[in-house]
């Protein structure tokens, strides 16, 4: 990854919520996609579900590269 893509990332974990609306889907797109095991990976931190804003940009990515 490059540096300005990083530059470009929030210095802090994304909420469902945010990472929704950064891929442009409904947040229940999003815990379906956990629940299947096909999303981007999340982490729990106490009972709140968050996400590394570089590991979804990697998610991403692998997603564009498997269309490709």
């Amino acid at each position: 990854m490059n540096q300005r893509r990083d530059a470009d990332l929030p210095a802090r974990y994304l909420r469902p919520a945010e990472v929704a609306d950064l891929l442009g889907v409904p947040v229940d797109t999003i815990y379906q996609w956990r629940y299947k095991g096909t999303g981007p990976p999340g982490f729990r931190v106490g009972r709140h579900l968050r996400f590394d804003p570089r590991a979804v940009q990697r998610w991403v990515e692998s997603q564009a590269e498997s269309v490709a």
